[in-house]
């Protein structure tokens, strides 16, 4: 009997093999909302005035970057000591933003969620708290801490502006300049034919 060649296995860390092929090589990006907040010196001097504009900047900020970044961001807040808090979900422009349920923490349900979208996409945690990077980690998520995030999105901030103002036009900002040609010639017919 003929002994088979051994099948080449690739070992890889607990939960980071290679996702199914599925064309859309889509990534999530988890923030722990308050983690952040507390982090960042902007945005914990705003929260000493008032928590709920804190939340917005940050949503906001979170909004654009995923707009440069192209990973779906999932925002969430702890909302665990609210009584008969039931949780919820929010669209707010193009990222999701959770409240934890009553007796939920945003660890928690950062955890259940890394663990679930780990199994099929790239998923990044945004958390300072030591003890939940390494439990997203075991989970199969890659962990960014909150000065990794700000400097990220100041970076893409940064490049934004560089690109605006190379690619500013020369001319002045006149109707004329920013038509086609074929408008811009029907136009000046009119003007003469006037």
């Amino acid at each position: 009997m003929k002994r088979r060649k051994p099948e080449q296995r690739q070992d890889y860390p607990k939960g980071r093999a290679p996702k199914p092929e599925n064309g859309l090589n889509k990534k999530y990006l988890l923030v722990d909302g308050y983690n952040i907040i507390f982090a960042w010196d902007e945005l914990k001097k705003l929260a000493e005035e008032s928590l709920e504009a804190a939340r917005i900047k940050l949503a906001d900020i979170l909004c654009n970057y995923q707009g440069c970044n192209k990973s779906e961001v999932i925002l969430v807040f702890d909302a665990h000591k609210v009584k008969d808090g039931q949780g919820s979900v929010e669209r707010y422009h193009n990222i999701n933003i959770v409240f934890t349920k009553e007796a939920q923490t945003a660890d928690n349900y950062i955890e259940w969620a890394s663990g679930m979208l780990s199994r099929n996409y790239d998923v990044r945690v945004a958390t300072s708290d030591n003890l939940e990077q390494v439990i997203i980690m075991g989970k199969g998520a890659l962990r960014v801490s909150a000065s990794e995030l700000h400097y990220e999105i100041m970076e893409m901030e940064r490049k934004i502006r560089k690109g605006y103002i190379l690619n500013r036009p020369v001319k002045n900002n006149m109707l004329l300049d920013n038509l086609d040609p074929q408008t811009a010639e029907l136009l000046e017919k009119m003007r003469r034919e006037g």
